[in-house]
């Protein structure tokens, strides 16, 4: 977590992650439009960039990560946005049963990938989330291991397989109902220009 700390201060300062979020806002409420009287958890939130710009579209966000400096520059942001229906959580919810509330929403993006175990991951969302509740994954196509290589602490996953995650998910009792690619990352590598393709996929409990 001590990358997500140092970088937690100046993450908002970036444009391309302030567009990836509103992007990836846009495709949620897009497709699934919210009920205003959902409420939603949003797994690995940083500094909350998504929520931002859904919180209009549900009763209550509760916002959960394991880097005390994201959570420390949310809690800032809260105050002096007064955003009264966000609850912001620092908890590893793999690990602990902090949370015993339901939600009728789960949405993550770019923190799966990050999670070595994605039984466990499945099976935590599955309890944590209502009957006919969704699930919102948003991360990486399928890659070549390079997104990371300037990160050689880096445990987890490159990218990921539509069939194969989808198959996990479903052995996990939840039914894909959408999947798109919806947002492209260009980062240098090796003094290249790599693209990344990021999806959205959305299942129902």
């Amino acid at each position: 977590m001590e990358h997500f700390d140092k970088k937690a201060e100046n993450w908002d300062n970036d444009p391309l992650k302030v567009e990836r979020a509103k992007i990836i806002a846009k495709e949620i409420k897009r497709y699934l439009n919210p009920n205003k009287n959902w409420t939603a958890l949003e797994f690995g939130c940083g500094t909350g960039l998504l929520s931002y710009f859904l919180k209009d579209s549900f009763k209550s966000i509760t916002l959960s990560d394991t880097s005390e400096g994201m959570i420390t520059v949310l809690n800032e942001k809260i105050k002096n946005q007064s955003l009264k229906n966000f609850n912001p959580i620092l908890a590893d919810l793999l690990e602990k049963d902090t949370l015993h509330d339901t939600f009728n929403m789960i949405y993550t993006l770019m923190t799966l990938h990050h999670i070595v175990d994605l039984n466990k991951a499945a099976k935590r969302f599955a309890s944590l989330l209502k009957d006919d509740g969704y699930l919102c994954i948003a991360d990486l196509v399928a890659e070549d291991g390079s997104f990371h290589a300037n990160q050689p602490q880096f445990v987890g996953h490159n990218g990921f397989d539509k069939a194969k995650l989808s198959q996990l998910l479903i052995d996990h009792g939840f039914k894909m109902v959408h999947y798109n690619i919806c947002f492209t990352i260009e980062k240098e590598v090796n003094n290249t220009i790599k693209k990344y393709p990021l999806f959205l996929m959305v299942c129902k409990k």
